[in-house]
């Protein structure tokens, strides 16, 4: 006797009455998850559950908006100690192949890296022949110019305003990500077989004359290589001690500013600034404020138009049952 079957019985492993075997099914099997028997919760929103919601929001984000915005604003620089920031836009230091450009092994002090930087570092990895350290495009894109800070005096003579340069690293940066290579006393002699990265003045092992801020430790070095999330950043540059409570960080009067240009931003049509600043423990972020301000009074704005709205079609609602 002929039987006939099609080319989706044998994906379904034969006819469903195949001689000598067992009947095949499609049906799925018999599990809650498969039968769709899931426990399942649906809200019901209403106006009673809604309504609260609204209002709630706007009354916990109102109060908060308006304190995170002021204590933005009382930031001021005659309070405490003042940071000096470096800052710069137009500079996407957020690029997925700038961000993926250096060799973490390298700037931890590995000596196998030292030599034989990561290939994500191209095509800052080797130069004349020799491994570039720092390799890669963040340490080649250094910021490097100089800045200094003078109070003009009375007799309109500057006096030099002392800016810290230790201290403006993170801890960790600083003690458990970066380190230099291990060898002896001798920094230049740890580095030696390795050339500087192309855009710099001169080479890692010259960058401070302090043995605690030198090489791969350097503060300056260790703050750039912290990527920033958006195309106009500021990085810590100088910290300015408060040295008595009695007298302000920067006292009233006139300043100068001057810059040991070295570092163009013309070619990628970028701006430099400088900026000076107190801390908080939020920082100077007058946004969050604004957005908690913001948020908070959509929501109990809606809040009150969906009430009144409920209020309007509920008494609406009540006098054509009473007509009818």
């Amino acid at each position: 006797m002929a039987m006939n079957y099609n080319a989706k019985d044998e994906v379904d492993g034969g006819p469903p009455c195949a001689p000598g075997g067992t009947a095949k099914t499609r049906r799925p099997d018999n599990t809650a998850f498969k039968q769709q028997r899931l426990p399942a919760w649906q809200p019901i929103l209403t106006a009673g559950t809604v309504l609260p919601i609204f209002f709630i929001i706007g009354l916990i984000f109102i109060p908060i908006g308006i304190g995170i915005f002021v204590t933005s604003n009382n930031i001021r620089e005659i309070e405490g100690n003042v940071f000096m920031y470096y800052g710069l836009s137009n500079f996407y230091q957020n690029h997925r192949r700038y961000v993926k450009s250096r060799d973490d092994s390298q700037l931890n002090g590995d000596s196998s890296a030292l030599l034989n930087p990561s290939k994500e570092c191209e095509p800052y990895r080797r130069n004349e022949d020799k491994p570039i350290a720092p390799c890669g495009a963040i340490a080649n894109s250094m910021f490097n110019d100089t800045l200094e800070l003078f109070l003009i005096g009375n007799d309109s003579y500057p006096i030099p305003i002392a800016l810290k340069k230790k201290g403006i690293a993170w801890w960790t940066d600083k003690n458990v990500k970066f380190r230099n290579p291990p060898g002896g006393d001798n920094l230049e002699e740890r580095f030696k077989g390795t050339t500087k990265p192309v855009n710099w003045l001169k080479p890692v092992y010259m960058l401070d004359s302090d043995p605690d801020n030198n090489g791969f430790i350097n503060e300056d070095f260790i703050v750039w290589m912290r990527t920033a999330a958006l195309p106009t950043f500021r990085k810590l540059y100088r910290l300015i001690e408060r040295k008595s409570d009695l007298h302000p960080t920067l006292p009233a009067g006139r300043y100068s500013l001057n810059v040991t240009y070295n570092y163009p931003v013309h070619y990628f049509d970028g701006r430099k600034r400088m900026i000076l600043s107190t801390i908080s423990w939020m920082g100077k972020n007058p946004f969050l404020g604004i957005a908690y301000i913001a948020v908070g009074s959509i929501s109990f704005l809606l809040g009150v138009v969906l009430l009144v709205i409920n209020h309007k079609y509920r008494n609406s609602s009540n006098t054509a049952d009473i007509t009818i």
